[in-house]
């Protein structure tokens, strides 16, 4: 039976990252991955994803800020340009269930710039935007695009040349850890590792639940939707910020990226769908409910171009879970519950010290396997 020091399973961002960071500390390393390298079954493809520091809570703003160290060592290691920065706005009816107070609280405790913007200040800013009266906003000068794909298509790159083994359509059908570590079971033969790092997202209960360990999930089909401005430029990254709408029902949206469009979606759409459920196909409900949010809310988008399906998969109160399972302290998982890609450096580096040195320097006491009992961490939109 092959050998490695770890092995890890599932291939988008954060396991692409894990096995990034794993090579370059100079650990063997084996990857799974059950579909194609930069398959669109889960949630890492397409384009563009939000950077930010701007969360309602200390643990989250604290990881961001380690997380653009890491976009920029990442950067620097490889040649890529994979961060824009643009701005970011995130906006709070008065009447809505998020509070702006929590935003204010988090990033004035953590020193990150921030400002405070009415109706007002945010049409004189941002004209593309039109605000009711009720509606306050915090704008972040750090907020920008990671670019997704080309962010996991560098990853596994640089993984490989760094050492790291990637085999693509190789299922894992389960892990068995033992006294001497974990042996995996794929379609393409077994392996033993001393540690394994599960980046599964949707599919993690099918390896956890023969160890009595199952992590509750709601995943779901999303959806994003490009639109067509009839003036493109009034969009451009330089003029028109990263935004959020913080409500009963929250939205985000971006400015152009590689092409005259704007995207824009309802983050979480509770479209409820397994994985071997998937239709792949967008409903035309969603789709019309975004349209008119966007008419509403930004006049000039234009309509609706395509439109594109992914996948969340959501903890409770949307918290990551980083770390060991509490019985099996040598299966180490990564889940990111639907807002984790502008962590995904930060993440890998994690999972990697995790693995490896056994402790890490970031503070993830608020995301380990078994949720603490008190202090929950707030609902973020991603």
């Amino acid at each position: 039976m092959e050998t490695f020091d770890v092995a890890v399973v599932g291939l988008g961002a954060l396991g692409s990252a894990a096995a990034y960071h794993l090579a370059r500390k100079g650990v063997t390393v084996v990857a799974f991955e059950q579909f194609d390298l930069g398959h669109v079954r889960g949630a890492s493809h397409d384009t563009s994803r939000i950077v930010r520091t701007s969360y309602g809570a200390r643990e989250y703003v604290r990881l961001a800020q380690s997380a653009y160290r890491d976009w920029a060592d990442l950067e620097a290691v490889t040649g890529e340009r994979l961060v824009d920065i643009t701005g970011g706005i995130v906006f709070f009816p008065d009447d809505g269930p998020h509070s702006i107070d929590d935003f204010v609280e988090s990033l004035t405790a953590t020193g990150v710039p921030f400002e405070m913007l009415d109706n007002e200040s945010v049409h004189a800013r941002f004209p593309q935007f039109t605000i009711p009266a009720n509606v306050r906003a915090i704008y972040t000068a750090d907020s920008g695009i990671a670019h997704a794909s080309r962010t996991v298509a560098t990853l596994q790159m640089h993984a490989r040349t760094a050492g790291a083994e990637l085999r693509d359509r190789t299922a894992v059908d389960r892990i068995e850890p033992d006294a001497d570590g974990v042996v995996v079971r794929t379609s393409r033969g077994d392996v033993r590792a001393r540690k394994v790092v599960l980046a599964t997202d949707a599919w993690t209960n099918r390896l956890l639940e023969p160890l009595g360990a199952a992590i509750p999930l709601v995943v779901m089909q999303e959806q994003v939707s490009y639109f067509t401005p009839a003036d493109p430029a009034t969009f451009d990254r330089s003029r028109f910020p990263v935004w959020i709408w913080e409500d009963v029902q929250c939205y985000y949206g971006f400015p152009t990226y590689g092409e005259p469009t704007i995207k824009a979606a309802r983050d979480v759409s509770d479209n409820v769908m397994a994985p071997e459920d998937r239709t792949f196909v967008p409903s035309p409900a969603l789709i019309d409910q975004l349209s008119s949010f966007m008419a509403g809310t930004i006049p000039a988008s234009g309509e609706a171009l395509r439109t594109i399906t992914c996948q969340y998969a959501l903890t409770d109160n949307r918290r990551f879970v980083i770390g060991p399972l509490d019985d099996h302290p040598d299966v180490i998982v990564a889940l990111g519950a639907g807002h984790a890609f502008k962590f995904t450096p930060t993440i890998g580096r994690v999972l990697a010290e995790l693995a490896v040195d056994g402790v890490t320097t970031e503070d993830i006491g608020r995301f380990t396997v078994t949720a603490p009992v008190e202090g929950a961490v707030p609902f973020p939109v991603g």
